[in-house]
């Protein structure tokens, strides 16, 4: 049984009891000996920490607990340090999410022009978390769940010397849907990026089970935080691939600018109400497990793939999981220094891609190109303060392209999150 010593950075996100309930599950192989829980909102730290401290209590798992808003304590001796963070908080993502409205673009927080922005404000907010892995925890793994993940992960693994491996919970949701109808045994292909990928492949015994899966009619079940537009199955008969629910975005693009012109609230404003409901029950005494309501706030089986993960690190496991790493010639349409949404075996020494022996589509690899072109303009604006290189970005993303758009748009969240972008001129 492995030692853990982890500290959360972001810790007062109300997910975090669904990662402290992930080690509960896990304490006959992850030994849990400190967490640090690190947020800079006092409030919701202390609200959040207490609940994790009783559920830890119930559990009788034996452990320091640290509750801070330095970072610099909440690292010492971290074996393992969990990115959650949201800078500017829900009231920045719902700027992400309705100035984009007025353009008739579309605001999401994780891709097109609002993903863009939450990207430029969380990575100079990264950067500083790196800087000091490296110079107190310089062996820790970093576990970034902190969105746009591929594109942090982009950062991170490009421009820091930290081990971090980028993970979402989306494929493992996508994974198991097909396992359900296919069996535990099917052999499944996922590639893409971070919020840009499809199961391109089910076999089992040696047969192709995709087309027929496509024929029926299935499709994975799409996040809680999505409204199901349904993929048409023509749609997926010409791209031959079940794509994940973030393709709805692509898609099925009409249909989300709709939603956004006709629904009374954002995303950002449901999931406000959602977290102060959660807050209110976190901060009942008598509780002592994570909320059913959790599961509404989209982040389902996100413990599972965090903690499976940290496990397979800290246990040297050797068995297969789906993370955002440097491609390293896995895919060989992209570059090796591209990160990539794929199957990986896990161990000790990180992450080794495992080979991917059905072809991606043409529309796959083109998709993939020129989204990841983007992602790199976006981390390259960040760093350095580059609007030229966001726009041109913008201009090649899918959901964006138009110059009078993308550079109106643009300016006004540079406006609306000015405190958050240190790098840029005003």
């Amino acid at each position: 049984m492995k030692d853990i010593y982890l500290a959360v950075i972001g810790s007062g996100s109300t997910y975090c009891p669904e990662l402290i309930d992930g080690f509960l599950k896990a304490k006959d192989s992850l030994n849990l000996k400190k967490v640090s829980f690190m947020d800079i909102d006092e409030r919701k730290r202390t609200i959040v920490g207490n609940l994790c401290v009783r559920m830890l209590k119930k559990a009788g798992v034996d452990c320091e607990v640290i509750m801070t808003d330095d970072l610099d304590t909440a690292l010492q001796g971290a074996n393992f340090v969990v990115t959650q963070i949201r800078v500017g908080k829900l009231h920045a993502r719902y700027l992400d999410e309705s100035i984009p409205k007025k353009y008739d673009l579309i605001g999401q927080e994780t891709t097109g022009i609002g993903g863009c922005f939450k990207a430029l404000r969380t990575i100079p907010v990264i950067k500083h978390i790196c800087d000091r892995i490296e110079a107190i925890c310089p062996d820790a793994w970093l576990i970034n769940f902190t969105n746009p993940s591929g594109i942090i992960t982009e950062f991170v693994l490009n421009h820091t010397n930290v081990k971090n491996i980028g993970l979402c919970n989306v494929p493992i949701d996508m994974l198991d849907d097909v396992k359900e109808i296919t069996g535990l045994d099917s052999e499944i292909t996922y590639l893409g990026l971070n919020h840009l990928s499809w199961i391109t492949s089910v076999k089992k015994d040696g047969e192709e089970l995709l087309p027929g899966l496509i024929e029926s009619g299935f499709s994975p079940k799409v996040m809680a935080n999505i409204k199901d537009d349904g993929f048409d199955i023509e749609c997926l008969k010409t791209i031959q691939a079940l794509p994940s629910s973030y393709l709805q975005y692509y898609y099925c693009r009409e249909a989300k600018l709709q939603h956004q012109r006709e629904d009374e609230k954002t995303r950002a404003q449901v999931c406000m109400d959602i977290e102060e409901d959660l807050l209110k029950m976190y901060q009942d005494e008598e509780l002592c497990v994570k909320p059913a309501l959790l599961d509404k706030r989209g982040g389902h089986k996100y413990s599972l793939a965090a903690v499976s993960l940290i496990d397979s690190i800290a246990n040297d496991k050797k068995d297969v999981h789906v993370v955002n790493i440097k491609n390293n010639g896995t895919l060989d349409f992209m570059d090796d220094d591209d990160v990539v949404e794929i199957a990986a075996v896990i161990g000790a020494d990180g992450a080794t891609p495992v080979p991917v022996t059905v072809p991606a589509t043409k529309h796959i690899k083109n998709l993939m190109r020129v989204v990841k072109a983007y992602e790199k303009y976006t981390v390259e604006g960040a760093v350095n303060g580059d609007e030229q290189a966001v726009i041109n970005g913008l201009l090649i993303h899918p959901l964006v392209g138009d110059w009078e758009k993308a550079t109106k748009c643009f300016e006004e969240l540079k406006q609306a999150h000015k405190e958050f972008l240190p790098e840029f001129k005003f």
